[in-house]
Parts: structure tokens; sequence; C-alpha cells
């Protein structure tokens, strides 16, 4: 009769063993994945043309512009200057600026 018993006790405890290593493992394949994840990110980021540092995109006036993680400089894509030219009274500096550059 209690070899019955040891053989039900050894089956639960190889049971629970079993459920925590898959636990383990599917932790570890979630946390591999969050990686991967983030890495894809970075890769598909564009590298500054100044420095060896990575561009992301932020929202400025409703634009979204290229801003270096490194050096902090700023990159407008096209049209983008004009877009938020417009949105200065009078033009502002960047509007006489654009107008003596390009001749209006």
């Amino acid at each position: 009769m209690s070899g019955t018993w040891d053989d039900r006790k050894k089956a639960l405890e190889e049971d629970y063993f079993r459920r925590k290593e898959q636990e383990a493992i599917e932790k570890q394949r979630a946390k591999r994945e969050a990686e991967e994840e983030t890495a894809k990110a970075e890769a598909s980021l564009l590298e500054c043309p100044r420095c060896d540092g990575k561009l992301v995109e932020l929202k400025y006036e409703d634009v979204l512009i290229d801003r270096c993680n490194k050096c902090n400089g700023v990159w407008l894509d096209a049209g983008e200057l004009e877009h938020i030219m417009g949105h200065e009274e009078g033009g502002g500096f960047f509007g006489r600026m654009w107008r003596s550059i390009s001749g209006d």
C-alpha cells in the first residue's frame, strides 16, 4: 500500500516540476521575443548624418521631426520646414530666412 502512495507522491512531484519548468520556459521565450522586438525597432532607426547616433521621431507642432539621440541635431523631411513655418505669425525668423533664400 505504501508503494502506491510513494508512486502517487512521485507523480505529483514530477508534475509540479514539469509545470514550473514550462512556466520558466514561457517566461524566457517572452523575454527573448521582447528583446528581439526592441532590437528590431532600434535597427529600423535611421543613422544621424552628423554623428553615429540614431534618429528618433518626435512630434513638434503636428509634424514628425527626426532628432539625434546623441548630438541632438534636428533633421527635417521634405515639406516639414514649410509646415512649421506656417504656424508662425508673420512667418517669424524661419519665414524671413526662407523668403530670402528662395527669393520670394
